[in-house]
């Protein structure tokens, strides 16, 4: 049970870093992770004591649509399609995931942190810019979107959910996926910017080793301790 994991770790009186469970999945459906990051909010709403979570893994091929998306972005139609498609409870137009993108899905009690949704996109977008800049790579922000640009290519993509200042969803990375699916969508409703992968900028670049580096990152920009479990 997932439940029976989380509270092993309670406040820690000689730790000044507030303790998250980190969670390195692989190819997981996206049903299946959905349904986890309900029930994990569903438990730290019931009990505010329970440590943050950060989920990191990649999906099989999936397109997911924000609760106010409009189809109009879609390049096919939805009930006549082989593709799998889910319209979920987060914020933002449509999107695509795939093998060889990196997924962050961070929940976390912004009680204990800043209640600032703002404050709270932007903390995501530094860790994404900070992983960038260990490959010595330069991250951007779009004034008016949410992400992570390099070289006018999003390489990022950002859409959360917040209910009684808990997270959910999070973030995508294009590690090395095959971006031909996006050609099947017009990209978080973004038509005059292309998307990119880092692969594009650092062939071979290693999946497994940016996934050690995003955790990294975050820990240090949301000043966590991350402690390794399982599921």
């Amino acid at each position: 049970m997932v439940s029976s994991m989380y509270g092993d770790f309670g406040s820690d009186a000689g730790n000044s870093r507030r303790l998250c469970w980190l969670h390195n999945l692989k190819l997981v459906p996206y049903s299946v992770a959905w349904e986890l990051q309900r029930s994990l909010v569903t438990q730290r709403r019931s009990d505010c004591g329970l440590n943050d979570v950060l989920i990191l893994l990649e999906h099989p091929p999936v397109y997911t649509l924000g609760t106010g998306s409009s189809l109009d972005f879609l390049k096919f139609d939805p009930s006549q399609t082989e593709w799998e498609v889910h319209r979920i409870e987060r914020g933002g137009e449509v999107t695509y995931h795939c093998p060889g993108q990196l997924v962050g899905y961070p929940i976390l009690n912004l009680l204990h942190y800043r209640q600032d949704l703002h404050w709270y996109l932007r903390q995501l977008e530094e860790v994404l810019i900070q992983v960038l800049a260990v490959y010595g790579l330069k991250g951007e922000r779009v004034v008016g979107y949410t992400g992570v640009w390099l070289e006018g290519r999003k390489v990022a993509a950002i859409g959360i959910k917040v209910s009684r200042w808990i997270t959910m969803h999070g973030f995508a990375l294009n590690v090395c996926p095959d971006l031909e699916g996006f050609k099947s969508i017009v990209p978080c409703g973004i038509s005059d910017k292309p998307v990119g992968s880092l692969a594009e900028f650092i062939p071979g670049i290693e999946f497994e080793q940016v996934r050690h580096q995003v955790a990294s990152a975050f820990s240090e920009v949301f000043g966590v301790e991350l402690i390794e479990g399982e599921l």
